[in-house]
């Protein structure tokens, strides 16, 4: 089953069971964001990828130029362990992970969350790729894709026993766009994948494809 749509199947059973205030909430926020310019202050294809160097829930620590020096690059930016969408993305890449490998690539995967919740994530979809912990979304903020909570979503999200500042050890409610990075070892972005709708994810067989045309 492809990721969008293992994504409709979640869609679909949460609608089913979520309040229509809810759910209409929810859409009013993704929507505001979409008409926002959030998105276009992402970096983009054709821009140099900001360097990085994070620490990795594994131990020690990951720069881009290092992982350059080893081929191209796939860089996945996710919300959280709390996150379903990102749950499925996960799963998603693990599964697809040995052909990411064989078109040539690595993958990485980061997040503003803690230790202890990048651990949730690894341990719900059995991931083998790096998890890069990315503090106050500071490496995030400079590729362009932070953006604040909106505050009709924050008691939706208590309600749901979704805790933000537990999650990042902060309370700013920042969090970043959903995004897939393909980076050519030139240090040049080759592909992007930015949405400010947090539903929408790049298709592995995507990532695969743009990763063989480098």
């Amino acid at each position: 089953m492809l990721l969008r749509e293992e994504i409709e199947k979640f869609n679909q059973q949460f609608r089913d069971m979520a309040p229509a205030e809810v759910a209409e909430t929810m859409d009013e926020a993704t929507a505001g964001l979409k008409q926002s310019d959030l998105e276009a202050g992402a970096v983009k294809a054709g821009d140099s990828a900001p360097d990085f160097d994070l620490p990795e829930l594994a131990g020690g620590k990951l720069s881009l130029t290092g992982l350059l020096a080893e081929g191209p690059l796939v860089i996945n930016f996710y919300r959280g362990a709390w996150c379903p969408y990102c749950n499925l993305e996960m799963q998603a890449l693990q599964a697809a992970l040995p052909d990411i490998e064989a078109a040539g690539g690595r993958l990485i995967a980061i997040a503003p969350e803690t230790a202890a919740h990048a651990g949730e994530i690894r341990d719900k979809g059995n991931l083998t790729f790096p998890l890069l912990q990315d503090k106050d979304n500071a490496v995030a903020r400079r590729y362009g894709l932070v953006f604040t909570l909106p505050e009709a979503l924050r008691p939706i999200y208590e309600a749901f026993d979704i805790d933000i500042a537990d999650n990042q050890g902060n309370d700013a409610f920042e969090l970043p766009m959903p995004a897939t990075y393909i980076i050519g070892t030139d240090g040049i972005i080759a592909h992007a994948f930015v949405d400010a709708d947090y539903t929408q994810r790049m298709e592995p067989a995507d990532i695969i494809k743009a990763l063989k045309s480098l």
